[in-house]
């Protein structure tokens, strides 16, 4: 079968990477891709919103499955494109992807049918928001409604900075149009936990658990970024945690979608908190997380081709995920300057030393292929991915490796997994 992934991150590396492994996939491509894509499938230049281009694309190389792997496409409507020009598609509608699209919507979801979550109000207006503020206790936390690649999250800890922050969102419009709405939410403690999950419109399968490293510097310091990297399975998510989560968030939240006429078909990411009152959702994204599909998937048994059709048929309940009993970390190598300002085109050395190697993985996620070789073109380059009989012996194994990969002003954090040995 011929599969079209869309995307160019890590996160569309990594499923390409799964993808690749099925027996029933004969010819992969990848919209628009980047240079470590390149090496699984045809990459071709068309834009993840170029919806009528990857309609007719489809069409003309007869694709049997497109795969969506960005969280634009999604709350912009491309699966039901797709599906309206009769090509089968895996992920979410329109009218559901707004469980990413909008917090506003999700907070409220999570209001109406109690799955718990942090108080909070919504805004519209700046001057309503800020007169809430003056009565709100300190610290708070606030986020632009709409997609903000993951950055669009300002904790504050004083009414000063919260002030500021309504400006920096609302008034300013750092984040763009993602901040005419903004939810003001209570600020939560605890370890967080990010719990992927396949969703087939009623029955819901969860992968293993992952915990994020959000945070530009060590010590969870500096500005939020798309992710710095990543671990699989989190020691924080006990059975206790998973057992309450079962019951109270994952199948409420699809039993939510579906009784509000939006059933949910695709990837359905659970952002945890651990709070010392019980688990809360701090966030939903419709999508595979990035980094987190670079720890998840490689240790995922099933072949993906076979979760896919079962999500979009339907058929989740005779499929069971079955995962490797052994852990997995991500470091991302990135650009000195991300998340702010950068300079891209260095050429990237050392990609060979990852080919053959059993448990070791490169993915890309800003590369390009010149002339010159494989460049540098984003902030975040790569993803460095090892597997570990536990995660102490992948995280050995992954900082190991991003030695073996060099370019100009390569960055890094020095501290992901940490929280392993507090375990």
């Amino acid at each position: 079968m011929k599969v079209l992934i869309v995307g160019s991150g890590g996160r569309e590396h990594a499923i390409a990477a799964s993808v690749a492994k099925s027996p029933q996939v004969d010819k992969i491509y990848c919209a628009p891709g980047n240079a470590g894509i390149g090496q699984l499938a045809e990459c071709v230049p068309i834009g993840a919103m170029e919806f009528d281009r990857l309609v007719a694309f489809a069409r003309e190389k007869e694709i049997d499955l497109t795969i969506v792997g960005m969280d634009d496409p999604l709350v912009g409507g491309l699966v039901d494109e797709m599906e309206a020009a009769g090509l089968r598609v895996f992920g979410p509608r329109k009218n559901a992807a707004i469980l990413e699209g909008s917090k506003a919507f999700s907070k409220d979801l999570m209001k109406k049918y109690h799955i718990p979550t942090a108080d909070y109000e919504n805004f519209d207006d700046p001057e309503k928001a800020l007169a809430y503020l003056e009565k709100a206790k300190m610290p708070v936390v606030l986020k632009a409604d709409g997609l903000a690649l993951g950055k669009g999250v300002l904790i504050c800890q004083t009414l000063e900075e919260a002030k500021k922050g309504v400006k920096t969102i609302m008034e300013d419009k750092k984040f763009g149009e993602a901040g005419s709405r903004m939810v003001v939410e209570e600020f939560m403690t605890g370890r967080e936990v990010s719990v992927l999950s396949f969703v087939d419109g009623k029955t819901i399968r969860i992968m293993s658990s992952a915990q994020d490293h959000k945070r530009a510097l060590d010590g969870d310091k500096g500005l939020n970024t798309g992710g710095m990297g990543t671990f699989s399975p989190s020691p924080f998510y006990t059975p206790q945690v998973d057992a309450f989560c079962r019951k109270y968030i994952y199948q409420a939240t699809v039993d939510a979608m579906a009784a509000e006429g939006r059933p949910f078909k695709g990837v359905i990411f659970f952002g945890l908190m651990l709070t010392e009152n019980g688990p809360r959702v701090l966030e939903y994204n419709a999508r595979f997380g990035d980094p987190e599909a670079q720890v998840v998937l490689p240790r995922m048994k099933n072949d993906m081709i076979d979760v896919v059709n079962a999500c979009i048929d339907g058929t989740l309940d005779q499929t069971d995920l079955v995962f490797e009993d052994n852990a997995a970390v991500c470091v991302v190598l990135a650009s000195k300057g991300y998340p702010v300002s950068y300079e891209k085109g260095f050429v990237i050395e050392g990609l060979e030393h990852f080919d053959g190697k059993e448990g070791y993985y490169c993915f890309h996620a800003g590369t390009k292929q010149t002339e010159e070789g494989i460049v540098t073109n984003g902030g975040r380059v790569l993803g460095v991915t090892a597997k570990g009989q536990d995660l102490k012996e992948a995280r050995s194994n992954a900082y190991r490796a991003t030695e073996w990969v060099s370019f100009d002003n390569k960055y890094m954090r020095r501290d992901i997994g940490k929280a392993i040995d507090e375990a």
